[in-house]
């Protein structure tokens, strides 16, 4: 009780949501353009669980993401999985029909909210260690309250998505961005890239690249694939 009527209690808690919002703009965009494909109410269960799931997650690599981050190549093996999921993203035109089919789409977005968010917040939840200061229960209220947060911010971007298809486009270029970012940033790679700077945005230019250049590819060859079979 007396932890909640300390300032330093509230000030930290006021600072753990403020980075969650700042920091969850990337993984909002992977939880929908993960559900936009599903029904309306496949959606909203891909972003609750997904959202969830991923907070939950974030907890537990809070205790080890200094360890991880110092690990060589675990970024690079990190930052390719992510530049996969933006060409699938980006790519995927699979149309969901049946009730079976929507389980596993469903368990299929989940699975890929949780592989991204893992890759993405690495970096991210060593802020968030900062702030909570050694304290689980101040670091879990401020993940838990950043939940709803991360669900509207989804829910949003879904919405947006159906009404500006080029929205898709820009959040599969942002997760191959953040992919170049991740495989550029690894231990194994910082001595080679000392005095080279500018090698941090053509990764992440790179990488958003290969995504869009990709995923077209895929769009093209399922489009023809479709028009083959029907």
């Amino acid at each position: 009780m007396e932890l909640l009527q300390s300032v330093d209690f509230w000030i930290g808690l006021l600072k753990i949501v403020w980075i969650n919002i700042i920091l969850s703009g990337d993984n909002a965009v992977v939880i929908a353009l993960a559900a936009r494909s599903l029904p309306p109410a496949q959606q909203r269960k891909a972003v609750f669980w997904g959202s969830g799931a991923a907070v939950v997650l974030r907890i537990a690599l809070t205790v080890v993401a200094a360890k991880l981050l110092e690990m060589s190549f675990l970024q690079i093996i990190g930052g390719m999985l992510l530049l996969w999921i933006g060409v699938q993203l980006l790519g995927d035109e699979e149309e969901n029909d049946g009730q079976a089919k929507e389980h596993g789409s469903l368990m299929a977005a989940v699975r890929t909210i949780l592989i991204a968010d893992l890759v993405m917040s690495l970096d991210n939840v060593i802020a968030v260690a900062a702030a909570a200061k050694g304290s689980m229960l101040l670091l879990v209220l401020g993940l838990a309250i950043s939940i709803p947060l991360v669900i509207f911010g989804s829910t949003l971007m879904i919405k947006l998505m159906e009404r500006f298809p080029i929205i898709v486009t820009l959040g599969a270029a942002l997760i191959g961005w953040v992919g170049g970012e991740t495989i550029i940033s690894d231990v194994a790679l910082k001595g080679a890239l000392v005095g080279y700077p500018w090698a941090h945005y053509l990764a992440a230019a790179a990488g958003a690249g290969l995504v869009l250049g990709l995923g077209r590819l895929l769009q093209q060859r399922h489009g023809k694939e479709s028009s083959t079979g029907n």
